[in-house]
């Protein structure tokens, strides 16, 4: 048996969870709202409030698993890539944690950590891990990335964004129609009721397996500008139009290289990873992908 506590501070959420043999007996997050009045994250202000939450997001994350510290194995940290700042905080944590108890320390990649998460465990839910090799769709805030994954450590990129990603122009378009930080899930929950065909939005004609997403932040931002020039009520009017037509833009994007990868590699079975993952119509065109012939 093998208790692992894992800490994760690469951004603005400080979480800490307790895996045994691999299962998930706990996972606690501990987000930070002072970002919100700034429309993205500051580094500073997330650094600081790490500093604040790691200790009782920690200490909750072992009472709830039902442990004692003396049950800890071994503690993993994210290394990087992250907030300078930000991953300080919990490899400084992590360091007096592991010396405190005698532990080892296991750094980890924050993307590779992002890919992996599909084999996590939980308990009572039937658990559907991918075989080697599968191609994997990595889209978070800073990440666009497809990457066939040969083994657990073995992982080649084969297309990656060449500005901005997919979340991070989920993002910045919320921020244009007034929505709060973060706006992926803002929008990912309007977009429900609305209309994924009444506007379309230009979409970039980059080659290879490389993702653009400037362009679309671009286009979006003038394309609002124009519109409440006639009317100044057309956000508000139409918002959820706006949220359902922009997702499936960024969804059409993202599945275009991704049909394109899969055909390339021969490879059938698809995972996907990172924050954006999480948006709900981003899952269903992967699932609806995943059942029939590429």
């Amino acid at each position: 048996m093998t208790v692992i506590l894992g800490i994760e501070s690469s951004c603005d959420d400080t979480s800490a969870a307790i895996l045994k043999d691999g299962v998930v007996l706990s996972n606690i997050i501990a987000s930070q709202k002072v970002h919100e009045a700034y429309g993205g994250v500051v580094p500073e202000l997330a650094s600081r409030a790490h500093q604040q939450n790691i200790i009782p997001v920690v200490s909750e994350a072992i009472r709830k698993a039902g442990i004692g510290i003396q049950d800890i194995h071994a503690i993993a940290y994210t290394r990087g890539p992250g907030l300078l700042g930000s991953l300080l905080v919990g490899t400084s944590f992590a360091k007096g944690f592991a010396i405190a108890n005698r532990i080892p320390m296991i750094e980890v990649n924050h993307l590779q950590a992002h890919i992996l998460a599909n084999f996590i465990k939980e308990p009572g839910v039937e658990s559907r891990q991918p075989s080697f090799p599968f191609l994997t769709l990595l889209v978070s805030g800073g990440n666009s990335q497809l990457i066939v994954v040969h083994d657990y450590l073995d992982m080649e990129m084969i297309g990656q964004t060449i500005d901005d990603a997919a979340g991070e122009a989920f993002d910045k378009c919320a921020k244009v129609m007034g929505l709060p930080y973060p706006g992926g899930p803002v929008i990912d929950r309007l977009a429900k009721t609305g209309n994924p065909d009444r506007f379309v939005f230009n979409k970039p004609q980059i080659p290879g397996l490389d993702y653009s997403f400037s362009g679309l932040k671009t286009s979006f931002l003038y394309f609002i500008r124009d519109e409440l020039k006639k009317n100044p009520d057309f956000i508000a009017e139409n918002l959820n139009d706006l949220c359902a037509s922009l997702q499936k833009t960024v969804v059409d994007i993202l599945l275009t290289k991704l049909k394109k990868a899969a055909r390339q590699t021969g490879i059938r079975q698809i995972a996907i990873g990172g924050g954006v993952s999480a948006n709900s119509a981003l899952q269903n065109a992967v699932h609806k992908l995943s059942l029939i012939h590429i």
